[in-house]
Formats: structure tokens, sequence, C-alpha cells
């Protein structure tokens, strides 16, 4: 970096499976966190149990999604720009529908700034450690969109 240059921190961003689907399936506010995702304006942080839920909803009857459209859907708009996370197997149980604490976890491992999602169970507690809990819309307004 030359003199005067400044590096900016990316930020390190957990999308919840409702927000993944939805970005990659419908239009609306959540195709633009995809396009923020694509464009590399954030860091996106899973873990592999996150992934495997991907594979599991994508896969869901109400989407008619085949196999190969799921496997092709996930291998050309998120893997690509997944930074993978391994979570500590001692993650204390934290929200209310714990299904969700594996995105707790992940975010808490990766050192997440924001975790984008439109689950209430995980939007009541706004906060887990330094990590903010947000909607689509104002992941947009933080990320710059």
């Amino acid at each position: 970096m030359g003199e005067g240059q400044t590096q900016v921190k990316r930020l390190r961003v957990v999308v919840d499976t409702n927000v993944v689907v939805s970005a990659l399936l419908f239009p609306g506010l959540t195709a633009g966190i995809r396009e923020l995702w694509k464009s590399g304006a954030f860091t996106m942080l899973a873990s592999g149990e996150m992934f495997a839920e991907y594979v599991r909803v994508l896969a869901y009857p109400k989407f008619a999604l085949a196999e190969n459209e799921v496997r092709a859907l996930l291998d050309n708009e998120v893997v690509p720009f997944i930074t993978p996370v391994k979570p500590g197997s001692k993650f204390p149980p934290t929200c209310r529908d714990p299904d969700d604490d594996k995105f707790l976890a992940c975010a808490a491992a990766g050192r997440a700034d924001f975790i984008v999602t439109g689950d209430d169970d995980l939007l009541v507690l706004k906060k887990h450690g330094r990590c903010r809990i947000v909607t689509v819309k104002d992941a947009l307004a933080l990320l710059g969109s």
C-alpha cells in the first residue's frame, strides 16, 4: 500500500439460512445481500452445519428444485464466496430456538461483525458478544447498498 492509503477492513458477516434461500430464489431486498456477497462487499462466514442446512432447505419440495439445481445454485452462487468457519464443539445454548445456535457459534468463532437474519428468535437478541444481529434492511444500510 502506498503512502497515505489506508486499508479498509471488510466486515465479517454470517447470513442466516432464510436470507440465503430468499436471496437465491426470490427478487427483493435479499437479492441485494446476494449481490453484496458476490461483489466481495463483505466476508461471508459459514460453518459446515450452516451449509448443510442451506442444502436441506433448498431441497424442500415447495421450491421444486432438482438435486442438480440445488448443487449448481450453491456451487455457483454461494460456495465461491464463503469463508469457512469451524465453531468449537462446546458452544453454550444461547438462543430460545436451539437450532439457531449454529449461527451464533459461527459468528463467535469467525469474529463476525453481523448476523443477517429474518428470524425473530435471533433478532430478539440484538447482539451476541460484539456481533450485532440485524435484519436484511438494516444490513443493506450498514453495508452501503
